[in-house]
């Protein structure tokens, strides 16, 4: 089995962001065809030049689903039974529920990998979508128990021709990770946000960037993301419901920094100032992140099987390692049912994650 080499992609649903993806692969020379339930978006995805609306003669190499997360499924369903495609994906924002769903609707999930690109624009439709969208971004790919290799290679190859930085995680465990990152703050802009509506104009006039920077997120499509919170509800509301815990502290300390008794004083000093410092400490972790090096990276190289299960079975094992898969690459080994797995990790990880595989059995090239 030779590496992926993508030719043609279907993208079905031309919003934000399968027209900035159709962009960035017709930039590359991938030939893009374009489907959307409304025929004006497929017209204006057209014109923009991400590909043409009309129809492949043959399977194409990859489609990929852009619509809202309770579609996925449906949609993938839809596509497999045409046959539109060899291999198949999608752009959402949750990733178990659609993989679920796409279980229960009888998919084929060797032929399928979840993705979420990590980027986004306030406002959606083609006509905000741009080729470099996803430049340096994180690109969270979530195979199903038995995504094959040949489609893992074809996703990475999607994620490579964007410009993005792959991330394999388990379903679930990303959509823990986004809760965190993602979902449980646009809740916090939009409610920071929400303040503002009866505010006085004399006090909204004083904002300036940091509110602005805060609130930014919470000019996206309610629509959308309440399709997005619903998807991954108990997680965002666990987050939330220990923010309310650090807010409750937060609130208790400032009340004690505004009395007269010293001993509450500096109790309420001390506990707002703790959580201050452990908030620059925690912004630090995301500063620069997009666009590390790769010379930062070390490499493991592990041997894997073409049966299906072996690429979720490591990833699997990669995760309960408790390492980050910064990048990974596949070499097939020509008339042989094994191939060569390369995994980038960050730089000081490396020995450990080979430890760790060689203890569940993995044999380390």
């Amino acid at each position: 089995m030779e590496p992926a080499v993508m030719h043609s992609a279907l993208v079905i649903g031309t919003g934000l962001m399968g027209t900035s993806a159709a962009l960035a692969l017709r930039a590359r020379g991938v030939d893009v065809h374009l489907r959307d339930v409304d025929p004006g978006v497929v017209r204006t995805a057209q014109a923009l030049g991400a590909g043409t609306a009309r129809p492949p003669m043959e399977p194409v190499d990859l489609a990929i689903v852009a619509v809202p997360p309770p579609l996925v499924g449906r949609v993938l369903a839809d596509a497999q039974a045409e046959g539109v495609a060899r291999h198949y994906t999608d752009v959402a924002s949750v990733k178990a529920e659609p993989q679920h769903e796409a279980i229960a609707l009888g998919c084929d999930t060797s032929r399928y990998i979840g993705g979420h690109p990590m980027a986004g624009a306030s406002r959606s439709g083609p006509l905000t979508a741009r080729a470099d969208l996803f430049e340096g971004r994180t690109w969270a790919l979530t195979p199903t128990a038995d995504t094959d290799t040949e489609t893992l290679n074809t996703a990475l190859e999607l994620v490579a021709l964007c410009g993005a930085v792959p991330v394999v995680m388990e379903a679930a465990a990303h959509d823990r990770a986004v809760a965190l990152v993602s979902h449980a703050p646009h809740v916090v802009a939009s409610l920071v946000a929400m303040r503002l509506r009866d505010a006085g104009e004399r006090a909204v006039s004083l904002a300036g960037p940091g509110l602005r920077d805060l609130t930014r997120i919470a000019e996206a499509d309610a629509r959308l993301w309440l399709d997005i919170l619903s998807a991954n509800a108990g997680a965002v509301a666990d987050l939330l419901e220990e923010l309310g815990d650090d807010l409750d502290r937060a609130v208790e300390g400032l009340r004690s920094i505004a009395t007269t008794d010293e001993a509450k004083r500096r109790s309420g000093t001390e506990t707002v100032g703790s959580m201050l410092r452990n908030g620059q400490l925690g912004r630090e972790r995301i500063s620069g992140k997009h666009g590390v090096q790769p010379e930062r990276f070390e490499t493991v190289t592990v041997a894997i099987g073409d049966q299906p299960g072996e690429l979720a079975r490591l990833f699997k094992d990669v995760d309960r390692a408790g390492v980050n898969v910064e990048d990974l690459r596949i070499e097939h080994a020509s008339g042989r049912p094994a191939g060569i797995l390369h995994i980038s990790v960050a730089a000081g990880r490396a020995t450990s994650l080979s430890t760790a595989l060689q203890d569940q059995g993995w044999r380390r090239r």
